[in-house]
């Protein structure tokens, strides 16, 4: 019952580029793979499989990298070659589901998948959602379909878009933004399903008094208790608007390392504490972060930016570099229901399995050991793209392409070396 997305718009970033990232919560030993998908085109009249419907496929669909839970065919996050990306959010919602229907996931990977801006993925899902709504259950080992939330941002804006079954909002991003896992969209939604209004009205939920609906208000379930979301998206607002101005790829991959007053160290806590379900999520047998990105959305295409990517949960995980302009490690994409040692998601958990069996002796050791990996490879990290940025204003996408898959592929090595050594002290 968790993920939290976060999205900057420029100015408040160093770099003058939109910032986002996405905290998947999912089911703690449900194994993510990144999945690398080129640009295709489709003959006409082609359908395309999703988790439980078919839709009519388009002609042509992005390149794109995103994060992929083993069983299913859409994704929790992801960046298209348009400088796209989008995450979702489970939300609770008045509306039932039924058994057919598209997924969250569904809809990211198709917003990805045929958007070239934010408001072309925008339309595209919510047309998708408007013919198929929403259904089937989302989660491997029970039957339990939802509505989503998501936040789609290109270089020049993004967006929140929430929804309840085929019903929904969206309204901007005025500089900073986040969603957790409740319904926020007031009546200040900027544009909406047609009957959005009319429909709840019908259902006793808002008054025939001529007002826009409040979508929260009027969609949201009043079962759901506050704690769920509430201070997740809080603490999430908080942090952005703390750091307005100076944020960067480092400072969200804080944000989402994040245990309020511990910063990025875990405490375990009561789940009827209000800090129970944090940024970083450890809600065992619940949720756990599953996966997490961040990246920097350039509008100058010839620019290259890392799509910074962690397997597993943050505080005790290492973001990866990884470039859509190169080719990603085969390996990330290995994993599957059952531990493997040839999974480097897999190899995550191992550690993450490790220093949940005394979190306050070896969380503080473990980051640490972390922290001086992930900073050598922001530094090279760096130096990468600029190269790799001169050599595609030169026209040389190719050279760019093969420094970038060789920096790639020495990064992925050097932190599963690392994970082995450290799983070795940590007698895993």
């Amino acid at each position: 019952m968790g993920c939290d997305t976060i999205v900057a718009l420029p100015p408040t970033t160093t770099a003058g580029e939109t910032l986002f990232g996405k905290n998947s919560d999912r089911p703690p030993c449900e194994c993510q793979r990144i999945v690398q998908v080129p640009r295709r085109r489709h003959a006409p009249g082609t359908r395309l499989r999703c988790q439980y419907v078919d839709v009519a496929q388009v002609e042509e669909t992005a390149a794109l990298v995103g994060s992929q839970p083993h069983w299913l065919w859409g994704f929790e996050h992801g960046v298209n070659e348009h400088r796209v990306a989008i995450g979702n959010e489970l939300v609770f919602t008045k509306e039932p589901l039924g058994p057919l229907g598209l997924l969250g996931m569904d809809l990211v990977r198709l917003g990805l998948e045929r958007g070239r801006t934010a408001r072309g993925a925008l339309d595209a899902m919510t047309a998708l959602l408007e013919e198929h709504g929403q259904g089937g259950s989302g989660q491997p080992h029970v039957d339990w379909p939802y509505s989503n939330a998501f936040i789609v941002a290109d270089p020049g804006e993004a967006w929140v878009l929430e929804t309840s079954a085929r019903h929904w909002a969206v309204r901007p991003v005025p500089d900073v933004g986040n969603v957790s896992n409740g319904l926020a969209i007031g009546d200040d939604w900027q544009r909406g399903a047609a009957d959005l209004t009319p429909f709840a009205v019908t259902r006793g939920w808002w008054p025939d008094d001529g007002r826009p609906v409040d979508f929260a208000a009027a969609y949201a379930d009043p079962n759901v208790p506050f704690v769920v979301a509430g201070p997740r998206r809080a603490r999430a607002a908080a942090l952005l608007a703390e750091g307005r101005g100076q944020l960067g790829s480092a400072a969200f991959r804080t944000i989402l390392r994040d245990h309020y007053a511990h910063g990025t160290t875990h405490r375990p806590r009561a789940a009827d504490d209000p800090e129970f379900f944090s940024l970083c999520m450890h809600a065992d047998p619940l949720d756990n972060t599953t996966a997490s990105m961040v990246t920097s959305l350039a509008a100058d295409p010839a620019v290259v930016r890392t799509i910074w990517t962690c397997l597993g949960s943050p505080c005790v995980g290492v973001y990866l570099p990884l470039y859509a302009e190169g080719t990603i490690p085969a390996a990330l994409a290995w994993g599957g229901a059952d531990p493997s040692p040839d999974s480097p998601w897999w190899t995550a958990r191992a550690v993450l399995s490790a220093v949940e069996e005394d979190f306050a002796g070896r969380g503080a050791h473990v980051r640490s050991r972390w922290d001086r990996l992930e900073a050598r490879l922001a530094t090279e990290a760096a130096a990468y793209e600029v190269d790799a940025t001169r050599l595609r204003r030169a026209g040389r996408d190719e050279d760019a392409a093969r420094d970038l898959t060789a920096f790639m592929d020495r990064s992925l090595r050097a932190w599963l070396e690392d994970a082995a050594r450290l799983r070795r002290e940590l007698g895993a």
